[in-house]
């Protein structure tokens, strides 16, 4: 059995206690994970802000510190393959889609590599002709990254490579549901040589080490990837140090298909968008929102589709749906399906759980139209596709903003200006037109609402993690005059 270290300071040390991981495809123990729990999480943090402030990180120049994220995007690129295989084995994520993504990954990392010196500051015309005044961009200080269990490797690198960009040193909380690819990834920080305690890599469970590491008094920012209910816990424990927080949550985003749509596009854009990752992806679209004069001829469509799905191991490459990453979550799911059903849901195709070894859920289809169906409210986080139809425009629309989450859209249809109105109506961080589920590290990535606020990926995501410091320099030698003025 294979035992994972935490990296603290610079150093692989064990936890305070330790868990089994479960691989998902079998249901059996695979490993042994490091618990952090107090004591670790505030050694890794005083780490931090150690390397802020006194170590040789404090020292490097902009450009320096991009090259070190250029040797680590470089490893990353080198071991993208065991970094696959590692998150296949401890979360069930197919290796077709963990490979790809991972070799991805290293991208976010050159990118921010090359913006490391491009944070500049601004000088300032002041209204005052004794003063010059200028702003600084400098790092927000320590922060606390609290990162879920699903594509673990890229929802950490949109934080890490932005963070690192603008000299921010960090706490990194691995999700307890399978932590085994970020801490395999300590290893490549390590290597490639950034400073003792500029990155700190943990995992541990939510009581006892991401409440303590989200409101420890040294923390700046938070920066956490998951469900609203978590979110409110970290809001809360926000307020004990008053670090500020970017949250990345979950969403129930709309799928819109129009009838002048290529039908044949929109459905593989449909599987990608809720059956690729088992449906586990914060920007699933979980709601089908289809014109009613194609609704049948698109089902069905989408149900020979979903069940020519190949299910099987996730570490087979010709593999399309793996297993779920944990028994809770396919017995969550498994719940939710049944009580659709009961509000009058129709079940098109799956529905129950496969029999046999590991956490498998097949892909699911369910007619919802006419029905308040707790499916088209609720975020399955599985292969789960709830339908409506619609008859106009602003019909589309209306159902599209149904909703308490605001992450994700798409639009399918050749009519461009109807695709414009759409851009502009719908209430979502990102809209995807003819396409869905494309990500970029150059591309803001973030949501409204429940999912959220925020973002991730481009410049702006840099700048989050700065703060601005206002430099005034008095240029006459004059003597102040009445100091009881303001100047």
């Amino acid at each position: 059995m294979r035992r994972f270290q935490h990296y603290i300071d610079g150093e692989f040390s064990d936890g305070e206690a330790s868990y089994p991981s479960i691989d998902p495809a079998t249901g059996a123990v695979w490993a042994d994970m490091p618990e952090a729990r107090e004591g670790d999480v505030d050694r890794a943090v005083n780490a931090a802000e150690r390397a802020l402030y006194e170590g040789p990180w404090a020292k490097l120049t902009a450009t320096q510190r991009g090259k070190l994220l250029y040797k680590l995007a470089d490893l990353v690129a080198a071991n993208a393959q065991v970094l696959a295989e590692l998150e296949t084995r401890d979360t069930g994520k197919i290796i077709r889609e963990t490979s790809a993504q991972i070799a991805y990954v290293a991208e976010y990392y050159r990118y921010y590599a090359g913006i490391a010196d491009k944070i500049e500051g601004s000088y300032l015309p002041i209204d005052k002709p004794d003063m010059d005044v200028w702003l600084r961009r400098e790092p927000i200080g320590v922060v606390a990254m609290v990162v879920p269990w699903n594509s673990q490797l890229f929802l950490s690198a949109v934080k890490i490579g932005p963070a690192l960009a603008a000299g921010c040193t960090m706490v990194v909380k691995a999700s307890e549901d399978g932590p085994a690819p970020l801490l395999e990834f300590a290893r490549l920080v390590h290597e490639a040589g950034f400073p003792a305690g500029v990155v700190n890599i943990i995992t541990g469970f939510g009581a006892s080490c991401g409440a303590a590491l989200g409101r420890h008094p040294k923390v700046a920012h938070v920066a956490f990837t998951g469900g609203p209910e978590t979110a409110r816990h970290v809001v809360r424990n926000s307020a004990e140090n008053l670090a500020s927080t970017s949250l990345e949550l979950g969403g129930k985003s709309p799928f819109i298909v129009f009838a002048d749509a290529d039908l044949e596009s929109a459905a593989n854009a449909q599987v990608a968008g809720i059956f690729a990752a088992t449906g586990q992806s914060c920007v699933a679209g979980s709601r089908l929102i289809v014109e009613r004069s194609v609704k049948d001829k698109f089902v069905a469509l989408l149900r020979q589709k979903a069940e020519a799905i190949r299910i099987g191991a996730p570490l087979d490459m010709a593999t399309e749906v793996g297993p779920l990453a944990t028994k809770r979550q396919q017995d969550n799911i498994g719940a939710l399906v049944e009580r659709s059903i009961e509000s009058g849901a129709r079940l098109v195709t799956g529905g129950r759980k496969i029999d046999g070894d590991g956490f498998y859920f097949p892909p699911t289809i369910l007619d919802c139209d006419d029905v308040a169906s707790p499916s088209l409210i609720e975020e399955f986080f599985g292969p789960v596709l709830s339908v409506v139809s619609f008859e106009t425009e602003a019909e589309a629309l209306r159902l599209a903003n149904d909703t308490r989450y605001g992450l994700a859209s798409g639009v399918f249809t050749q009519n461009l200006t109807r695709a414009h109105r759409l851009m502009k109506g719908i209430r979502a961080g990102i809209v995807w037109v003819n396409t869905y589920r494309a990500v970029s590290p150059i591309a803001p990535f973030g949501g409204f609402g429940l999912s959220g606020h925020g973002r991730e990926g481009g410049m702006a995501a840099a700048l989050d993690y700065t703060r601005t410091k206002t430099i005034w320099l008095r240029t006459s030698d004059d003597p102040i005059p009445d100091p009881f003025v303001m100047r």
